[in-house]
């Protein structure tokens, strides 16, 4: 019987994820750092009934697809999963994973195509967000070790933009030289609980620093660093965050230098950013993700689209160019004033944003009569709520485009919208996180059903239902 601890030699069949698959004595094991076709001694570190999870500490037999990982930090940082294999293998991997989502979940028929990945995997993270810990005058500033919230102390990462790695190093020699102590999330002392930074696509810098009081010591002090060891800074914020909880940013951010907004560009669309607006991680797969799922809802120009979970509004925007008519749906009041904002300066009139739960607001609408003729889905990785999908399928647009970072929710939700009339017609992946496990997933559905009638709609009682959802 395996225990925790336990050192054993496995034969490695198949990915599990970014994990590889074994199996002993009946048992399921889920091997860290292994790859198919490997012979590797691993030990285990979580024993359940039916499965384990494990580390593997030598390879006795690699395969031809093992990489060495060129990140310093790979062993002890639990960001960049796979840099143990291969690039091409790890898009193979996602391809697999989504397959096996779709068929094993979703009880779906599809063949996955080849994960559309990147030409430099390397560098493309316009957004980091890094606590910070340690002690007055030596702090530690990088990710979370896995499963923990011990900070691994890092110089660089090899996946975010260098201009931040600039941001991180200043905050560590200000805080060296004025020995400023960092927050401490068990006893909640301490003032630098996190620094963040934005990078727009020609390098422009926004950097804020979260701290857990309204003003910060030596403040010129780190502004002259700053300007100085990132030439291309545009600003810096001071966010205050005094809540007791892990979430980053507090409610309250002040402008210490610098511009008010970020500026960046998307599939040709103008964006301003603020310290808490939502932009994607990686603008050039970004575009892919987006355009995929363009062409998938197959727009003429007389449809009206309803984009679910719209965040800042930016496939909202480009679902308007090519449509009559756009509703978006988002919980995120701020997320809701940066669509608004972002619909004002690209001059797109045809589209209106609505602050609510899609759960709430959408089952509303379709009551009052709405019948879009595309539905766009985005939601968080937990996937639809029921009365969402349920809403959904009782106004029964013709098309429903799926846009998802777990393939596991949007195959079980699938899987609801087959059982209502839809049929998964295409799906394609895209490698928007490269050498991380995580994977974006594209999937177009279509209404199988002959009775589809595209009815007028004009909302009623809109602004009452915003209120009160």
């Amino acid at each position: 019987m395996l225990r925790k601890n336990d050192e054993i030699t496995v034969e490695i069949e198949r990915f599990g994820g970014e994990m590889g698959i074994a199996h002993t004595e009946g048992m399921t094991l889920f091997v860290q750092g292994a790859l198919p076709g490997e012979r590797v001694i691993a030990r285990a570190q979580k024993v359940e009934k039916t499965h384990a999870f494990l580390k593997t500490l030598r390879v006795l037999s690699a395969s031809p697809d093992r990489a060495e990982p060129p990140c310093p930090y790979y062993e002890k940082c639990g960001g960049c999963a796979c840099q143990h294999m291969t690039y091409a293998l790890s898009l193979e991997m996602k391809r697999q994973r989504v397959q096996d989502a779709l068929q094993r979940i979703g009880g779906l028929t599809v063949d996955v195509p080849p994960v559309i990945g990147m030409e430099n995997p390397w560098h493309y993270r316009n957004k980091t967000a890094l606590p910070v810990g340690g002690e007055a005058g030596a702090p530690r500033i990088g990710y979370f070790a896995p499963r923990s919230h011990r900070i691994v102390d890092m110089d660089g990462c090899l996946i975010a933009r260098e201009e931040s790695d600039r941001v991180t190093a200043v905050l560590r020699r200000w805080m060296e030289k004025f020995g400023i102590e960092p927050y401490d999330e068990i006893t909640h002392r301490g003032l630098i609980r996190h620094v963040m930074s934005r990078v727009s696509r020609p390098g422009q810098v926004m950097a804020v620093v979260v701290a857990s009081a309204p003003t910060l010591p030596h403040a010129h002090e780190l502004i002259a660093m700053l300007r100085a060891g990132v030439p291309s800074l545009c600003s810096l914020y001071l966010n205050v965050n005094r809540r007791g909880d892990n979430v980053i940013l507090g409610n309250e951010s002040r402008l210490l230098w610098g511009e008010e907004r970020l500026e960046d560009t998307l599939c040709g669309l103008r964006f301003s950013l603020s310290p808490q607006s939502f932009f994607q991680i990686n603008p050039v797969q970004t575009e892919v993700l987006y355009q995929t799922a363009l062409s998938f809802a197959g727009l003429k120009g007389t449809e009206l689209v309803c984009d679910l979970y719209c965040g800042a509004g930016t496939i909202s925007l480009l679902l308007a160019r090519q449509a009559a008519r756009v509703i978006g749906i988002e919980i995120v009041p701020q997320a809701i004033r940066d669509a608004e904002e972002n619909a004002r300066r690209n001059g797109v009139s045809n589209v209106s944003f609505h602050s609510a739960a899609a759960e709430q607001l959408l089952p509303a609408l379709v009551a009052q009569g709405l019948r879009p003729d595309v539905v766009v889905l985005d939601p968080p990785r937990k996937g639809c709520e029921t009365a969402v999908l349920a809403a959904i399928a009782e106004a029964a647009p013709s098309r429903i485009v799926y846009v998802s970072c777990d393939p596991a929710t949007q195959a079980r939700d699938m899987k609801f919208l087959s059982a209502h009339g839809y049929r998964l017609d295409a799906c394609q992946p895209v490698d928007m996180f490269c050498y991380t496990g995580h994977v974006e997933t594209v999937c177009c559905l279509y209404q199988q059903k002959k009775d589809f009638i595209s009815v007028p709609y004009e909302p009623k009682d809109a602004e009452h239902l915003k209120q009160h959802s």
